[in-house]
């Protein structure tokens, strides 16, 4: 079974932009939520005021629901919707294929999606992944204050989070403190006591468990947090390279000897910028990712990460989608640290 890539939005629905329940809920003065209820046909409808401007005001945006998908959801179709921020991300192509693996395993099919870390794509995705009539829907784009899962908890659809988490809807990820925790250890272990923190942005629960790790195992160590030194811009290369001459391109006299990056593409963008600065990686710095990506031990100089298991996640993403019962509502991973050469010998 081959998984199959959305076409992009322009090419949904005949080629016009989609109504979304945000467009409908702005339209008619009313809550995303509320916009939800008053067009779900398993509701007996209400004839307030505000359903009545609501059915107005879809009706003319042509907001389109697919009438039966509530129906098939029920049923099954074999077909499972996994929604992530863009494929070029190698974790989340990770995460995907790990994904489609588990669904392989248990005789279903994944459709993707992508949102591009943007809320209103996100729900357009979403709405899209639905009228393919999914049974289910597997989301790693989720920011922490998202109304995509409230919305989806509200209409009763079958959905995991995955990697994220708003701490509410069943959710399968890496146990992120811990890593982030185990992350800074090491460089306190071997001597350091100015780290950097390339962290990944706040929206992201991955990044704010991350980072609270760090903050504890610095604490720990009776050491302060300096705040200029600690970044949270994004996940991307060119926030890593941000990052990266915030810390090398000042005195030399003010540069941390240690940087811990939420991911290894963070770590990436640091790396490039320390080379550039003259720094050999693993003896003037000592440098940490995260995920563990395949690339980050073929580099001249390996990187050490902390490894997340992304095959136990997916496993219990469907765990968590098939059978939510029998679970806890939240799973979460231990992850592992992989030292190599970045990390490099006792600092003194």
């Amino acid at each position: 079974m081959t998984s199959e890539k959305l076409p992009p939005q322009s090419m949904l629905g005949g080629g016009h932009q989609t109504v979304t329940l945000r467009d409908v809920a702005e339209a008619s003065g009313v809550s995303i939520s509320t916009v939800s209820r008053v067009l779900d046909e398993r509701i007996p409808p209400s004839k307030s005021a505000a359903a009545q401007r609501v059915r107005a005001a879809a009706d003319a945006l042509g907001y389109r629901r697919n009438l039966s998908a509530s129906v098939l959801r029920r049923g099954r179709t074999g077909t499972v919707g996994v929604l992530v921020p863009r494929l070029s991300d190698a974790v989340m192509a990770l995460l995907y294929e790990a994904l489609e693996r588990a669904a392989q395993a248990r005789g279903l099919f994944t459709i993707v999606a992508t949102s591009g870390d943007d809320p209103d794509q996100e729900l357009r995705a979403t709405e899209s992944l639905l009228d393919r009539n999914v049974d289910g829907l597997v989301l790693a784009s989720v920011q922490v204050e998202d109304q995509s899962p409230q919305l989806l908890r509200d209409r009763d659809v079958p959905h995991v989070l995955a990697i994220r988490t708003d701490g509410i809807s069943p959710s399968s990820l890496g146990d992120d403190e811990v890593g982030g925790y185990l992350a800074v250890r090491h460089l306190l272990d071997l001597g350091h006591h100015d780290i950097g923190l390339a962290m990944g942005p706040l929206y992201a629960s991955s990044a704010r468990d991350r980072l609270a790790g760090a903050r504890r195992a610095l604490s720990e160590a009776g050491l302060a947090v300096r705040d200029d030194w600690v970044l949270t811009d994004g996940y991307r290369i060119e926030h890593g390279v941000a990052a990266g001459q915030r810390f090398f391109e000042g005195p030399n006299r003010d540069r941390p000897t240690a940087v811990f990056g939420a991911n290894d593409t963070l770590a990436l963008g640091v790396m490039a910028v320390a080379q550039r600065a003259g720094l050999r990686i693993g003896t003037d710095l000592a440098l940490v990712g995260y995920n563990d990506t395949p690339i980050v031990e073929h580099l001249p100089t390996p990187l050490t990460s902390v490894r997340t298991p992304f095959d136990q996640i997916a496993a219990s993403a469907f765990d968590l989608l098939l059978r939510p019962e029998e679970q806890p509502r939240i799973r979460r991973a231990l992850p592992t640290l992989i030292p190599r050469a970045s990390s490099g010998q006792p600092h003194r």
